[in-house]
């Protein structure tokens, strides 16, 4: 069924049989104009279940029977491309893939300690709540987060806004957005009335106070967390969102946790990764149409895919769409699959979409507390451009809690916050600290002033095409 507002203001509801089939395959399909009358005669090819991707790509989702042969429906000169629906996921926690094998033998024997209190995951879509008054105080945490202290970014808070008035959007498994070191800073749809149920600005969301959730399609975008069983017997990394919210923009000086790089930055949350770490190119171009249409300038993207996609139009054309309209795009590097068909050189080996060769594009390498690369962190002299701390990295996870390790079971496996899915916060964080401070930065010059800034890293010396890692030390001089 085809719901909603569809192209160049045709108004749509039709329902088309669906193919009573476990053997459905989902492709993505691409018009090539937005005639009411080429839109239809496509749409009336098409047998299952069709849904509206993008307007501004032109894009449906069509799943269907993998019996029905493709390639002869959409032959027709109406039809620009169509591609598979390629899977999407978070790149998997290396210290949790090292050890999960062992992990599961140790629990099959009855070996491993397991701590109380993991039962239920906590509730999932809470009531957004509105911000609340916090007294000033230190961040008792702050000296935990070595990133912050590593990048520059605590000495950068006294010589510019911090983010303040910048939009980040987090493109990822959502946030807790009633956190207490996050909910004076999540971003607020100034246009849409809360809880009305009303569509106030017209956008196709109802009631997106926060952000919205591509993965469930509703308007809480809530970081669903799961317990220890489910992590290890599912995957996933559950709390992985607002970890990189809270490595954007933690508020500080709060009393509370620590702090983010860009601590009065706003966060837009952005759910298309469920709580198993896993997603698709479809809600991907979503997240992004979405940040671009509604105010980010800047779209943190912990995911992607491991080579297989570099096809990938859709997701392609809408970072595109980004960059049209002064959107950066900063994406994790990935974090290596060495035995598994790839290593970590992403020059040989790419990695999507960080590999992409487009100019709002900046991938970002993980380095440790020693400014050496992370053992697990992909790197490249000219698909990857900067490091940035990812390696025990201290920040929010949802139920107010802060965490630098996922898992601590002792001998059998302490598994701490490693990614270059923490590294790419740090950058976002710190394009939007950049930003605040110099409001008249085209998006091109912005990459530039922080890619320049970077400070020289022995480690990263052609492994990364600036030569070092992130650092905002620049922001006290300009």
């Amino acid at each position: 069924m085809i719901h909603g507002k569809l192209m160049g203001g045709l108004a749509l509801l039709v329902a088309w049989s669906t193919i009573a089939s476990a053997d459905n395959v989902e492709y993505l399909v691409k018009l090539r104009t937005q005639s009411p009358t080429d839109t239809l005669d496509v749409l009336s090819r098409l047998e299952g279940k069709v849904d509206l991707v993008s307007s501004e790509g032109r894009l449906f989702k069509w799943s269907t029977s993998t019996e029905v042969d493709a390639a002869d429906i959409l032959n027709t000169p109406a039809v620009e491309y169509y591609q598979k629906n390629h899977p999407i996921k978070l790149f998997a926690n290396p210290s949790i893939e090292k050890n999960r094998n062992a992990m599961l033998e140790a629990l099959n024997e009855g070996e491993l300690p397991i701590p109380g209190g993991m039962g239920a995951a906590p509730q999932d879509n809470p009531e957004i709540q509105s911000p609340v008054q916090q007294s000033a105080g230190a961040d008792p945490l702050l000296n935990n987060a070595w990133g912050l202290a590593n990048v520059g970014a605590t000495n950068s808070w006294s010589h510019s806004p911090a983010g303040k008035g910048v939009i980040v959007a987090v493109t990822d498994t959502g946030v807790d957005y009633n956190h207490e070191d996050l909910i004076n800073n999540m971003w607020r749809n100034p246009k849409e009335i809360p809880g009305d149920g009303i569509d106030n600005d017209n956008n196709g969301y109802v009631d997106d106070v926060v952000g919205w959730d591509f993965a469930t399609n509703d308007n809480k975008p809530y970081d669903l967390t799961v317990d220890l069983f489910q992590i290890l017997l599912g995957g996933g990394n559950p709390g992985h969102g607002t970890h990189c919210a809270g490595v954007v923009g933690a508020r500080h000086n709060n009393g509370k946790g620590a702090s983010g790089v860009a601590p009065d930055a706003q966060i837009m949350a952005l759910r298309f990764i469920n709580e198993k770490g896993q997603g698709d190119t479809a809600s991907a171009v979503q997240v992004v149409d979405y940040a671009v249409k509604n105010g980010a300038k800047i779209i943190s993207a912990s995911w992607g895919s491991e080579g297989e996609e570099a096809g990938d139009m859709a997701l392609r054309e809408a970072i595109q769409r980004a960059q049209a309209a002064g959107v950066l795009f900063v994406a994790a590097a990935g974090n290596g699959r060495q035995g598994k068909g790839y290593d970590n050189d992403a020059d040989s080996k790419p990695v999507y979409p960080s590999s992409y060769q487009y100019d709002n594009v900046i991938s970002v390498a993980a380095i440790d507390s020693d400014n050496n690369l992370g053992a697990f962190s992909n790197w490249g002299r000219n698909s990857v451009d900067i490091g940035a701390p990812g390696v025990k990295i201290l920040s929010t996870v949802p139920g107010n809690q802060y965490q630098d390790t996922v898992i601590d079971l002792g001998e059998f496996l302490k598994a701490t916050w490693d990614g270059t899915s923490m590294a790419t916060p740090h950058v976002a964080g710190a394009l939007a600290a950049t930003l605040s401070k110099n409001p008249e930065l085209s998006w091109q010059e912005l990459k530039r002033t922080v890619l320049d800034g970077a400070a020289p890293a022995t480690a990263l010396a052609g492994k990364v095409s600036t030569g070092g890692k992130l650092n905002l030390n620049f922001l006290a001089n300009n």
